[in-house]
């Protein structure tokens, strides 16, 4: 673009260096393992419940959704064994992050996370006028908690971590809210399915705990966009205004019919952690027998390097055979590959792959 219509812009937008989502390719014979996207089909419930949202000829979309998405909540809440008044929804995690961001770490102190983390949340500091500091990651890539004790207006931590997988115990979160009472922690959770322990027990203890989940990894539903935060009521109720002053109806119709017959399907969820977490495992083996280094997983992917060959040369023989992975070239992880886990048969195509390549 001709740089002198950026003039027409509000001056803080010319200086946003927007998030990059991973690459969506139009590829034939495509192996998509760069996103992080569940490798099998949602509930059969799902489909069922949004054909029948939709009404008799789709009549009922003329008419505006629940603002509250009222069932929805209440189909969560019981899952997560909360109260309502515990549970807020947005139009994906990002989404609620962005209200979190808005609603919490607005302060004169900076917003502390770590350096190797979700690439959403410096773009929202950004955007929104949020000092932040980087906090260094330890050696083996895991949180270094006590890093933390320093002043600061707040604390977002995705665990387990993205991209690296590794997980951060549930000690090491009590020791955060601790370490900063007046503060708010928010716990992002958008893997936590896949082998970790969630910190939405520790809600009832903690008043400055924010847990953030989704629907688009565990669930299979990354096409409805279903964003979740779990918190005592008085934090709920900032995130609620910040909602209701920016968008009052952000889950569509087939989005609470849909995500209302997930959570009520507990079995088929439990069924495909269980799968995954085991095509994971099978994976880590035989990419370790190729003399592959990776972290211990607690994601629906893996974060991985060999010692005798570039990372970015990987990424790009994988590409010439339709495989598409995750290369992040940035300080202390240009080295790996971020690959997401898939169905047996896809990871036999990447194996293969991979022991021409290595």
């Amino acid at each position: 673009m001709n740089t002198d219509l950026q003039r027409f812009w509000s001056p803080s937008v010319r200086e946003l260096v927007p998030y990059v989502p991973g690459e969506q390719p139009k590829i034939n014979n495509l192996l998509k393992l760069n996103t992080n996207e569940s490798p099998f089909p949602p509930s059969p419930r799902v489909r069922e419940a949004i054909i029948a949202a939709l009404g008799q000829d789709g009549a009922d979309l003329r008419l505006y959704p629940d603002p509250d998405a009222t069932a929805l909540k209440a189909a969560i809440a019981t899952q997560q064994g909360l109260p309502m008044e515990q549970v807020f929804l947005g139009n994906g995690s990002d989404e609620v992050l962005a209200h979190i961001f808005v609603a919490f770490f607005k302060q004169a102190q900076p917003l502390l996370y770590p350096d190797i983390t979700y690439s959403f949340y410096p773009v929202y500091c950004q955007l929104f006028g949020v000092e932040c500091v980087q906090v260094p990651l330890a050696d083996d890539f895991s949180i270094d908690v006590s890093a933390y004790q320093q002043p600061c207006g707040g604390i977002i931590v995705a665990n387990p971590n993205a991209p690296t997988s590794v997980l951060l115990s549930l000690e090491g979160i009590k020791q955060l809210l601790e370490m900063h009472p007046d503060r708010v922690v928010v716990i992002d959770e958008a893997y936590i399915d896949f082998g970790g322990q969630s910190a939405v027990s520790l809600i009832d203890q903690y008043p400055n705990l924010v847990v953030c989940q989704t629907t688009s990894k565990s669930r299979a539903l990354a096409g409805l966009r279903i964003g979740m935060a779990f918190a005592q009521a008085h934090l709920i109720e900032a995130l609620e205004r910040v909602k209701n002053s920016f968008n009052s109806y952000p889950m569509d119709r087939m989005a609470i019919a849909g995500g209302i017959a997930s959570f009520e399907d507990q079995a088929y969820f439990e069924q495909t952690c269980a799968q995954l977490i085991a095509n994971r495992e099978d994976l880590v083996q035989q990419m370790q027998a190729l003399g592959f280094e990776i972290l211990p997983s607690a994601a629906n992917f893996i974060f991985a390097r060999h010692p005798q060959h570039a990372a970015v040369q990987l990424a790009q023989g994988l590409r010439e055979d339709g495989i598409i992975v995750r290369h992040f070239n940035k300080p202390r992880i240009s080295d790996y590959l971020r690959i997401t886990i898939g169905t047996s048969e896809q990871h036999a195509r990447l194996i293969a792959r991979l022991q021409q390549l290595v």
